[in-house]
């Protein structure tokens, strides 16, 4: 695929994660937005429906991650990289979304920022940032060494 198609399917993939974000209030129930906007810290947690928390943040990331998993395939279309992604992504989302649940039934002051920060990492397209310029430097890395050996 030509370099200028890839780049105009990045774009538009981007696109479609800031309209995720734009449209955050309306597609999305989560309470915690306007609460971490407030004054948190001497706030009380705002009542929230768990298990309605819980669905829509585990949507937004599937949301996000199936747009992200789309831009890694079509920036490097290797689906090795694209498998590695998705496994690093379920491991992601195993490990942070039991802290997030934990951290959710059993809410205290100091655990608003852990809270903040985790969800964060859940609802936010974060990892993909982290991905493409290690397996942009792993590319580059491999194809150095390719070129020495011959």
């Amino acid at each position: 695929m030509e370099i200028r198609y890839r780049i105009a399917i990045i774009s538009l993939l981007v696109g479609l994660l800031v309209l995720i974000r734009f449209f955050e209030h309306s597609l999305f129930y989560d309470p915690l937005i306007e609460f971490y906007k407030s004054d948190y810290l001497n706030d009380k947690v705002p009542n929230f429906i768990t298990w309605k928390l819980f669905a829509n943040v585990f949507l937004r990331f599937l949301l996000n991650t199936g747009v992200s998993l789309a831009i890694v395939y079509a920036a490097f279309l290797d689906k090795n990289i694209l498998k590695f992604s998705f496994l690093l992504y379920a491991l992601l989302f195993i490990g942070c979304f039991s802290v997030f649940t934990f951290l959710i039934l059993t809410i205290e002051n100091e655990n608003f920022m852990a809270l903040f920060y985790m969800r964060r990492f859940l609802i936010h397209p974060i990892f993909v940032i982290i991905l493409l310029p290690a397996f942009y430097y792993f590319r580059l890395k491999n194809s150095i060494k390719i070129d020495e050996n011959k």
